[in-house]
This record gives structure tokens, C-alpha cells and sequence, in this order.
């Protein structure tokens, strides 16, 4: 036990020095389940504890400096992932919300397809919530945010040229199923 607490001591100090492209990754492979299930625990909803796992895990590699070692990496992701929850349940608690009328969502729902420019919006925002947050992630950071696969390799710790390749496949698939939603439209 001891060997693996000093390895992932090793890892921590080794992502903090930027030297490791795989550090945060090990990390995040490591404990992602587990900061799900404390979401999913506290949310009862699968889709929202996806949400907040990928928040935490930005939160905690913006945070990662302030690690201390004074308690087990564990301990101090379910503290931040426990912390998170509350706060935004808290937050969604206070915000006023009624239903919509059922018109209004028809609308939302149906959108006006004789515009073909919000026809092609709709089926491309179709096929976006069908593909993984990550590969969404990246297309929304590429073309939504502007950010430059620098930036995005950084943020991911990842070369450029995976970036590229990342985004390059990510787009492939929008386009193959963008098209595929056409034709059945047709």
C-alpha cells in the first residue's frame, strides 16, 4: 500500500512539473469512477453527475497545486467532488423555475424546419448529443471557443498532433452521422 501511495505522490508532483504528458491522465483514469459515483450519490442523475465529474476533474487540474499531501489523493477529490455537488444543487435550488406550457415546447422541441439554416442547426445539435462529451468537448473548444490546438493540447496535456488527430476523427464522425440524419430526413 505504502509503494502505491508513494507512486501516486510521484505522479502528482510529476503533473505539477508539467514533465508528464500521461500524469493527469493516470490520475483521472484512476479516480474518475469513483468522483462519478459520489455525483451520481448526490445528484440521482446520471447525466448531471457526468457533468460535475468533468467539472471536478477541470477544477481539480486547475487546482492541482494546492494538493498538499496531508490526506490521500482520494480524500481530497471526494472532499472537492462533495463540496461541488452541494454547491450546485444549492445553486439550482435557488434559481426560480416553473414548467414551460406544453406550446411552447412543442416549439422547442419541433423546431420550424421550412428555415433550412435551423433544419441544419438542429440535426447537427442532433448529432452532437450523440457523440461523447469528449469529442463534443473538443469540437466546442476548437470551433465554438475559438482556442487554438495549442491550447486545447495544454488544457488536456496532450501533443498538438493528438489534438489534430482528436478533433480530425471528432469531425469525421459529425460529418458521417450529420449526413446519415440527412438522408433519413429525405
Amino acid at each position: 500500500m505504502q509503494t502505491t501511495t508513494d507512486t501516486l505522490k510521484k505522479k502528482v508532483n510529476i503533473c505539477l512539473s508539467n514533465s508528464s504528458d500521461n500524469s493527469f491522465e493516470s490520475i483521472y483514469n484512476r479516480y474518475s469512477q469513483k468522483v462519478y459515483q459520489k455525483c451520481l450519490s448526490m445528484t440521482k442523475d446520471p447525466e448531471i453527475a457526468k457533468d460535475f465529474t468533468q467539472d471536478i476533474f477541470i477544477k481539480v487540474f486547475c487546482k492541482l497545486d494546492t494538493f498538499q499531501n496531508r490526506s490521500a489523493l482520494l480524500t481530497w477529490l471526494y472532499s472537492i467532488s462533495h463540496n461541488y455537488c452541494l454547491d450546485q444543487l444549492r445553486i439550482h435550488k435557488r434559481m426560480n423555475t416553473e414548467p414551460l406550457p406544453e406550446t411552447y415546447m412543442r416549439e422547442v422541441i419541433e423546431p420550424d424546419q421550412s428555415d433550412p439554416v435551423v433544419a441544419q442547426c438542429y440535426v447537427l445539435e442532433q448529432v452532437m448529443s450523440t457523440i461523447s462529451t469528449e469529442e463534443a468537448a473538443l469540437l466546442r473548444m476548437k470551433h465554438e471557443q475559438g482556442l487554438s490546438v495549442k491550447v486545447i493540447g495544454e488544457q488536456y496535456q496532450i501533443s498538438e498532433s493528438a489534438v489534430k488527430m482528436r478533433l480530425k476523427r471528432s469531425r469525421d464522425k459529425v460529418y458521417r452521422l450529420y449526413n446519415q440524419q440527412v438522408h433519413l430526413r429525405n
